[in-house]
């Protein structure tokens, strides 16, 4: 291999993705060469997304079987109420490595996604120049074609007629034209590449398109799905229901994106491959109709062992431009005394046969093969270098989603049973109980109930002739069978409606749970006579 073949090298992953087994929709085997023209081979890309939307159905009939299992399964309230704990402790830090590992996902996606978009982006650059290195070609040949077959005719023409009396002068001017014909000739040697022009043209044009719609589409898809965590992790610190049931809807969705983009970016990557470990077969086959063999080796290969297939041309050229030149500055010499009409036209000939070598060395450069070779190595190296891992990153992002959204939405139905239980166990509470911290803050929003005071309200045996008439009783039944019962223990009537600070509104009762309450009137006559001594009940 030459030298200038050395700077592309296909990375190994291409040839790993290569070698991928090619398998029609009837499940045949298929040729792993580049044809993206025939159908065989477009089925063998068709049956990589299917082999994706086929794990998507797995993994949501897994999910489904797991959930029919947690929703038919019932476990024993003593056995829920000893692992309530621990299912908690599982569910929340079965979230927070979900919730990492989609931020580990995100952040490999954003990186995936910008390096495609530098691959396309260097490839369509390169297409861009090589289409200004053709078009030049092309614009060089068509002007210097023109001027030989237009104005150089005219001006030979008109000499033709104020030289008919010298013979020499016109068999000079035969002479001339014959070099002009021999250029013309060697001008239309040239392949013409109009056609060419266009197709990479039309190539860059619907490439800048596709890509940036497609780096588009995948921004939206890593915002969307870094929202779908965030917003499930709120639900699971805020212990929202509603909020947990709409992630776990979007989570679903979210997962068949997932294997949707790990299908689509399979097939590229795999299609991508199949071009960059054989690009040159392939561009000769497509180019065989427009440029000859030889030419597209030239440019493909760019060897010093091979000749330049326009050389001969660009030499007769040169030679035949030069004789001209000679022609022309002899008879300007000559002829010019005699016919002093024909300085004009003389000089109008020399002039376009100036113009026409500057053209001939501009048309030599551009022909050269480093121009377009190097063109054509940086469109490679983006497409099958940074193209290509993109989509390979791009495709872990996918798995590494779909697997952490999987366990999220395996987790949300623990996290809505354990917020179920909650609930269901506070409602458990006695609504009538005056202990209850949630009939206490009922009874003190509530402007038409009257105020519970505290039953801790301290007072001595001396301050008790002072205190003010209790206020009107309290209809609630409980706290009254409780004035009653602490009649019967202490023998004295416990000021529960007294308030410690005797200001125009009473303090707030203190917070006790009905397990303390029970244990108050569990007290025994011989334990209210040992405390009464000290404090006044």
């Amino acid at each position: 291999m030459c030298a200038a073949r050395l700077n592309y090298i296909a990375p190994w992953w291409t040839y790993w993705l290569h070698n991928f087994p090619h398998t029609n929709l009837r499940l045949e085997p298929v040729d792993s060469a580049f044809r993206p023209q025939e159908e065989d081979y477009q089925q063998s890309l068709v049956f990589l997304g299917c082999v994706a939307a086929a794990a998507l159905g797995l993994n949501l009939l897994f999910l489904a079987t797991y959930l029919s299992c947690l929703c038919c399964c019932h476990k024993e309230d003593e056995v829920e109420e000893e692992n309530k704990r621990s299912n908690s402790c599982c569910v929340s830090w079965t979230a927070v490595l979900a919730a990492l590992v989609i931020c580990s996902a995100v952040g490999v996606g954003f990186y995936g996604n910008s390096e495609s978009n530098d691959g396309m982006y260097q490839m369509t650059y390169s297409l861009y120049n090589a289409n200004h290195t053709l078009s030049g070609i092309d614009r060089l040949v068509t002007g210097m074609t023109g001027s030989m077959e237009g104005r150089l005719k005219e001006h030979l023409a008109r000499l033709d007629e104020i030289f008919a009396a010298r013979d020499d002068f016109v068999q000079t001017l035969r002479f001339m034209q014959q070099m002009a014909n021999n250029i013309i000739i060697q001008l239309k040697s040239f392949p013409d590449l109009r056609k060419a022009n266009v197709d990479l043209a039309a190539i860059a044009d619907q490439t800048t398109t596709w890509e940036y719609y497609r780096w588009l589409t995948y921004l939206l898809l890593l915002i969307v799905d870094l929202v779908i965590c965030l917003a499930a992790c709120l639900a699971l610190a805020k212990q929202s229901r509603w909020l947990l049931t709409t992630m776990m809807v979007f989570g679903v969705l979210a997962l068949a994106l997932s294997w949707a983009s790990l299908g689509a970016d399979t097939a590229a990557a795999v299609g991508t491959s199949d071009f960059c470990v054989a690009p040159d077969k392939f561009l000769v086959n497509q180019t065989k109709d427009i440029i000859a063999t030889d030419v597209s080796h030239y440019y493909l290969y760019c060897s010093t062992n091979l000749l330049n297939p326009f050389q001969k041309s660009l030499t007769t050229f040169q030679r035949s431009l030069t004789t001209m030149q000679i022609q022309t500055q002899g008879l300007l010499q000559k002829a010019v005394l005699r016919f002093p009409t024909s300085e004009r036209d003389l000089l109008g000939i020399q002039q376009i046969l100036n113009s026409t070598e500057s053209g001939l060395h501009q048309l030599t450069a551009l022909l050269d093969c480093r121009s377009l070779h190097k063109d054509y190595l940086d469109a490679l190296n983006g497409v099958c270098y940074d193209g290509v891992e993109g989509l390979l990153y791009l495709c872990l992002f996918s798995l590494l989603a779909a697997a952490a959204f999987c366990a999220m939405l395996c987790a949300i139905p623990h996290a809505l049973k354990h917020i179920a239980s909650r609930e269901r166990a506070y409602d458990d509470i006695d609504e009538a109980d005056p202990f209850n911290p949630r009939t206490r803050r009922t009874m003190v929003r509530s402007p038409s109930q009257s105020h519970v005071h505290s039953f801790c309200s301290y007072s001595s045996r001396s301050s008790q002739g002072s205190l003010h008439a209790a206020p009107p009783a309290i209809s609630n039944a409980p706290v009254a069978e409780y004035m009653n019962q602490s009649m019967l223990f202490g023998g004295n009537p416990r000021y529960e409606n007294v308030p410690l600070i005797r200001s125009g509104s009473g303090s707030p009762p203190p917070s006790y749970s009905p397990s303390m309450r029970a244990n108050y009137l569990s007290v025994t006559d011989s334990q209210v006579r040992h405390f009464g001594s000290d404090y006044q009940i």
